[in-house]
């Protein structure tokens, strides 16, 4: 089981904010920090200081961390021609010694769009499909070779396929709730697919359609990593899980959805244990107030020890 730390920066943190947590779960030992790749907060709220773009932010962090793994969850494939996506995700896969992981998705919130003038089709799985090409294509391409791609919205032309990530296969998330186009994606080209924000039962089914999708086309469903992306306010006491809630604008009621991960160490161990026996082997912590690194600290220092392995 690996176990990391994922964030929503758009929502009002720095840069230096992200490297705490980032600096957090290399301390504690946790495995990962992924970021969303977003530049419009969600929601009511101050927006500053403003949106960090997701690949500039962990070349950062890459230089500044040492071990754990860094990636996006996810980019959207609306915001970057594939050809440049691989060259920057390879760039920080060197930066990193080899750390770097990229999810990459459909894209959904339409209005981030409209705000920065980005082009939003309302069709975008074939973008998704024909990127995702490009950029293992792209990657896998030999090396001294060019990669050439004539599809209906990306065409390249003897590309150079540099520069090289440092990994001989940098991972690839796929994931999401469609119902076949998304899990077959999934099968053909990631190593890890994601379900997030939903409740146990759904995550056993989105693993079982998902596994059938490899089975369908002659892939071992064994070499598909699965993992479960989930809010979680974790607290030594009511008191602390009270004021964590709060601070991020809801209730515990409202948080404590059937879904959310919310409880003392121990009671969040309790659910993990729950998605691992779904088949999950990674569970991505959502910690949304990126200012409460006490929060951070506690995931690292007392959650972590009570988890499986």
């Amino acid at each position: 089981m690996e176990y990391c730390l994922f964030t929503e920066p758009q929502q009002g943190f720095s840069y230096d904010d992200q490297l705490a947590f980032a600096q957090s779960a290399e301390r504690h030992g946790l495995d990962g920090f992924f970021r969303s790749d977003h530049y419009l907060r969600m929601g009511e709220g101050d927006p500053r200081p403003g949106p960090t773009d997701a690949w500039t932010t962990l070349a950062g962090l890459a230089r500044e961390t040492s071990r754990i793994r860094l990636g996006t969850l996810v980019s959207s494939v609306t915001y970057r021609v594939p050809s440049i996506l691989a060259i920057q995700v390879a760039q920080v896969d060197a930066m990193s010694g080899g750390r770097a992981e990229l999810g990459l998705g459909t894209g959904w919130f339409e209005r981030e769009h409209e705000a920065y003038g980005i082009p939003f089709p309302p069709k975008r799985f074939d973008l998704l499909e024909e990127q995702l090409q490009v950029v293992t294509g792209l990657w896998q391409t030999p090396d001294a070779e060019t990669f050439s791609f004539d599809g209906e919205h990306y065409r390249l032309d003897r590309a150079p396929a540099l520069p090289k990530p440092v990994q001989s296969r940098v991972p690839v998330i796929v994931g999401g709730g469609g119902p076949k186009r998304t899990p077959a994606l999934a099968a053909r080209y990631a190593t890890e697919f994601n379900i997030g924000f939903v409740a146990e039962d759904v995550v056993a089914e989105k693993f079982r359609v998902v596994r059938q999708a490899c089975e369908s086309i002659g892939r071992d469903p064994e070499t598909l990593q699965l993992s479960v992306a989930l809010p979680t306010i974790v607290g030594a006491d009511d008191t602390e899980i009270e004021r964590r809630v709060a601070a991020i604008g809801q209730t515990r009621a409202q948080f404590d959805n059937g879904a959310n991960l919310i409880g003392s160490p121990a009671q969040i161990a309790e659910k993990v244990e729950r998605l691992r026996a779904l088949g999950a082997s990674r569970v991505y912590f959502q910690l949304l107030d990126l200012r409460d690194v006490e929060h951070a600290d506690l995931v690292g220092a007392e959650l972590l020890p009570l988890l499986p392995r």
